[in-house]
């Protein structure tokens, strides 16, 4: 059977000697400090193996000091919630970062990436599928819509140098962002966690500063004219709540990311630090979001909370903006890429990222200049929560059943006679769970549409504990049934 790796995956005992050090020409060059990563959906062999968990703090605190944190915080005072009322959302919407913080802890164990992990859920061929749909597809959609937000604050940069922001204009900025960070990810993951560190303190720097001045005009005891109550209330939270956990559910791949830490890694403090970084930065920025939506219109956050700001910061804040976007941008492309690679497609790494980057752009261009953006926003991140949720509750219940027990040699097996073709190439127990999940999540979703469940209740929409109950329930008694191997 053909292999999904850009070079032919070695024999199993040649692939063995090379995870013990032996011989690390097997599955390509080491990751080099001043080249572009050599490993793509290969095993990381122990002896290239470095680093501490508390690297992933920086790498999560940067991806979530961005301009579509602050939307989305801003978003929720817009949909009719009180400050207090949002800022709860915020912050429950934001533990979903526990499970990103979980899916991350078979990148150390396994020495591989999750779109390779996941074949324990679906089987080698079912996989493909899986990384096709919620992997590349949703990687794509997320890339874009993060890419168009960082292109609307470029262009308030580019217009206060006073030139014209046309069409062609614009399309020659959401380009140029995308270079800078199609650049990061085809550098591939040393240069990840080498930026992300200054990234995260600069962040840091300027979002001290708007937050300080945010905080000076937010008025903490805003209530909206018309309060939300009953029904209405709770569909309002519900929303909020699932366009918030949309964010780190988005996050499936973050074993991507923990897989060059050595196999002793602490599982705690992989998952505690991911999580941590995760949640810290998002709640704090959209938090400044919500706080500045008592104050100024957050349907255009960027132009207004400019006027918040003194005069010789509002670059710097502009700037602060893109940087944050390309931060996130980064790690969705270099998730994206190895997806395409899971996929089936024999390409490189680093060729599958700037494929990835070029179907996000042609999207944001649509999303810019032909769709409305705020809207767009809105249905893509809470329609992805119908398959995100679904997904990570399989990828989460299949680590605790295994106890973290992977082994990535297993695994990049693809052979009709390796442990993870299951029947067929399929495992019936993810694919089941998987389907049975999506489906509970559709009918209870209210947002581009409206489930029957959703209608029933009055709005309230409960597609995100539906999907994460139902599939996570199917999966476990499937798989009990069968002897859980690693």
């Amino acid at each position: 059977m053909a292999s999904t790796l850009p070079d032919p995956i070695p024999d199993a005992h040649a692939h063995r000697m090379a995870a013990d050090g032996k011989n690390t020409d097997m599955t390509g060059a080491p990751e080099r400090a001043g080249g572009i990563e050599a490993h793509g959906i290969d095993h990381i062999p122990d002896s290239e193996r470095r680093g501490r968990p508390r690297e992933l703090f920086s790498v999560w605190a940067a991806a979530n000091v961005n301009y579509l944190s602050l939307v989305v915080g801003g978003a929720l005072v817009l949909m009719g919630l009180s400050l207090w009322q949002a800022m709860a959302v915020i912050v429950v919407g934001n533990l979903f970062w526990l499970l990103t913080g979980l899916l991350a802890i078979p990148g150390p164990a396994a020495g591989a990436p999750s779109e390779v992990v996941t074949r324990a859920m679906y089987g080698v061929l079912g996989n493909r599928v899986n990384n096709a749909v919620t992997g590349w597809m949703i990687s794509v959609c997320y890339f874009a819509l993060n890419l168009a937000a960082a292109a609307t604050a470029a262009f308030s940069l580019v217009a206060r140098t006073g030139l014209p922001v046309n069409t062609g204009v614009k399309a020659l900025v959401v380009v140029l962002v995308a270079a800078v960070t199609l650049a990061i990810s085809v550098w591939g993951h040393a240069a990840i966690i080498r930026l992300y560190v200054p990234i995260t303190l600069a962040l840091t720097a300027v979002f001290a500063v708007v937050g300080f001045v945010v905080v000076r005009h937010t008025d903490f005891g805003y209530v909206p004219d018309r309060p939300l109550t009953g029904t209405a209330l709770w569909a309002t939270l519900s929303a909020g709540v699932a366009l918030i956990a949309s964010g780190p559910l988005s996050y499936t791949t973050s074993a991507d990311f923990s897989r060059y830490l050595p196999r002793t890694a602490s599982a705690t403090a992989v998952a505690g630090w991911t999580a941590f970084g995760g949640f810290l930065s998002s709640v704090l920025v959209c938090g400044i979001g919500a706080f500045a939506a008592t104050a100024v219109d957050m349907n255009d956050p960027e132009s207004s909370l400019q006027r918040l700001l003194p005069g010789w910061f509002r670059p710097l804040f502009l700037l602060a903006l893109v940087l944050g976007t390309v931060a996130l941008n980064a790690l969705t492309a270099y998730s994206a890429g190895l997806a395409l690679q899971a996929v089936g497609l024999r390409i490189r790494r680093s060729r599958s990222v700037l494929v990835d980057g070029t179907v996000s752009v042609a999207l944001t261009l649509y999303a810019l200049l032909v769709s409305d953006f705020l809207d767009t926003v809105g249905n893509v991140l809470q329609l992805t929560v119908v398959l995100l949720g679904p997904s990570t509750a399989v990828y989460a219940t299949d680590i605790l059943l295994r106890r973290n027990r992977y082994d990535g040699l297993a695994l990049g097996d693809e052979s009709r006679t390796g442990p993870f073709w299951y029947a067929g190439g399929f495992n019936p127990a993810g694919a089941l769970a998987l389907g049975a999940g999506v489906a509970a999540s559709a009918v209870c979703v209210d947002t581009a549409y409206t489930g029957p469940v959703a209608a029933a209740l009055g709005g309230v929409d409960l597609a995100l504990p539906a999907g994460l109950i139902v599939s996570s329930a199917v999966y476990a008694l499937l798989m009990r049934r069968r002897r859980v191997c690693g």
